[in-house]
């Protein structure tokens, strides 16, 4: 293959490499460029002589000075930036270039699971909630029985999860800090895909008892719903409790059908993981051309992600649909800011090695790249940590950026999610299908049984950002209706639920 590398704008003067196998010392591009020094995959590449002090560009915006000088072919190494400041918040735009909305995507269906409360299923799942990390193992015994011998019987539920977490005692509960994994827990178990109330299994002594979660006049703390282990005679006697509470839920979701609905009932949370250098060229933009895709259907979408969305917040507050949603962006970014300094860190501590690996030299550039997810349409509303998203259209969920807890955090909403990454992960949920599209061939390649989309192909010019964007979007439409299962359902990849606790630990 041709030395080939990429450049998104055209002020930037560094580019992307492109070929598998990166380019030696002396490769010469088609533009006469001559690398001067061997340098990997996904890695940036001078395109003229930097100077010490020099803006170094990409995406058309700054992502650090040259610290020396970088000459015309040279490989740009983090050591050789310095990182620019974020932007100020108080000097931001406010809703200054609120996009008009784009044409309306008509006739655009799936097959999905109504609920009581308005919302949509994509899965017809059993939910059990815990109240306290004391119950989770005696939950997960039973979640164990419950697959084996109760839902064969079942066969139009597809799974029982337990909604297990390390919250619910030897916390101050009364800490602002706790209204997020407080608000968080109750949420997931209102997840489209759970089909109704869950059950909930307590301990009895813990602090987050069960009317505090759902607040006393809740329907789930009715009709027997709430399971106390302290309450039972022994182990044996606890698991059968849960397993007839459980049957007698299974014969109600087993009735449930799927049904035709609107793709407007799709609540997709976005998020990326294991990124590179190619993330922000390649998937990223097929998420959001995707997207913009549903926000014209009609669509919920979610990006999340406080430290990757901070370096190009600018970008975003210009966009918002009113001065009063950007504000409540600044609100978030100013929240996690102070949420940071008082951990003695910044934002600067959020990029990782892989990430370093793949090419991505610090959080801005990471950013600048993990924001092309949200694609091009009005901010419509900003949601805060572990809140329920109600409203239409583009929406940011503010969440920490560990893939953990964003997809947590994410699961208080949404009933699909879709996770881009570079450098690979094998990441999964059990409540909502998980659609991992690759930023590069190699990876899918590597990985044809773990990533569900290769975007790499838009890099090599094999496909385009628009194609690969509407490949998704039949591809959510398709596994949103259970026509298709994404490979982190086949190999029923899970990972563990984790909260965000900002409060204190007594």
């Amino acid at each position: 293959m041709q030395p080939l590398f990429v450049r998104i704008h055209e002020s930037d003067n560094v580019g992307i490499i492109v070929n598998a196998e990166g380019v030696k010392p002396g490769a010469e591009f088609a533009d006469g460029l001559i690398a001067a020094e061997a340098i990997p995959q996904s890695h940036k590449i001078t395109l003229r002589d930097l100077g010490p002090g020099d803006a170094v560009l990409r995406y058309g915006a700054v992502i650090g000075h040259a610290n020396r000088p970088i000459p015309r072919g040279s490989w740009v190494r983090e050591a050789l930036l310095d990182m620019p400041a974020a932007p100020a918040l108080d000097e931001l735009p406010l809703a200054n270039a609120t996009p008009a909305d784009l044409p309306a995507l008509e006739g655009y269906t799936f097959e999905g699971y109504r609920n009581p409360d308005g919302t949509v299923g994509t899965r017809n799942i059993l939910g059990i909630t815990t109240t306290v990390q004391c119950v989770a193992p005696t939950v997960d015994y039973a979640v164990q029985r419950i697959r084996a011998e109760l839902l064969p019987r079942f066969p139009n539920v597809d799974d029982a999860v337990a909604v297990t977490h390390t919250y619910g005692c030897g916390v101050a509960i009364d800490a602002p800090g706790a209204a997020i994994p407080i608000r968080t827990i109750r949420n997931i178990s209102h997840n489209p895909n759970f089909g109704g109330n869950p059950l909930v299994v307590s301990l009895g002594c813990e602090k987050l008892q069960p009317a505090r979660l759902f607040s006393n006049d809740f329907p789930v703390l009715e009709n027997n719903s709430i399971i106390r282990l302290q309450d039972e005679q022994g182990f044996e006697a606890t698991v059968a409790a849960i397993m007839r509470a459980a049957e007698t839920r299974l014969i109600k979701l087993d009735r449930r059908r799927r049904e035709t609905c609107p793709a407007s009932d799709l609540i997709v949370g976005l998020q990326c993981g294991g990124s590179d250098a190619f993330s922000g060229v390649t998937c990223n933009p097929a998420v959001g051309f995707a997207a913009d895709l549903l926000v014209r259907a009609g669509a919920t979408v979610m990006f999340s992600e406080v430290t990757e969305v901070r370096d190009a917040v600018h970008l975003l507050t210009a966009r918002a649909a009113s001065k009063e949603v950007a504000l409540d962006l600044i609100r978030e970014m100013r929240w996690y800011d102070e949420y940071l300094s008082q951990g003695q860190s910044d934002r600067s501590a959020n990029t990782t090695p892989g990430n370093k690996r793949g090419g991505l030299n610090n959080i801005v550039e990471k950013s600048l790249g993990s924001v092309a997810k949200a694609g091009t349409t009005a901010l419509k509303a900003v949601a805060s940590h572990g809140e329920k998203v109600t409203a239409k259209g583009l929406v940011f969920a503010a969440t920490p950026a560990g893939d953990f807890m964003c997809g947590t955090l994410q699961l208080a909403s949404m009933n699909m999610h879709v996770f881009t990454t570079g450098e690979g992960s094998p990441y999964g949920l059990a409540l909502v299908p998980v659609v991992k599209v690759s930023s590069r061939t190699t990876l899918a390649e590597k990985w044809p049984d773990l990533i569900d989309l290769d975007a790499g192909r838009i890099a090599t010019g094999s496909a385009t950002i628009q194609s690969i964007g509407w490949e998704l979007f039949q591809l959510l439409l398709d596994v949103a209706s259970g026509r298709r299962q994404t490979w982190a359902e086949r190999w029923k990849l899970h990972n563990a639920l984790t909260l965000f606790n900002p409060g204190p630990v007594t």
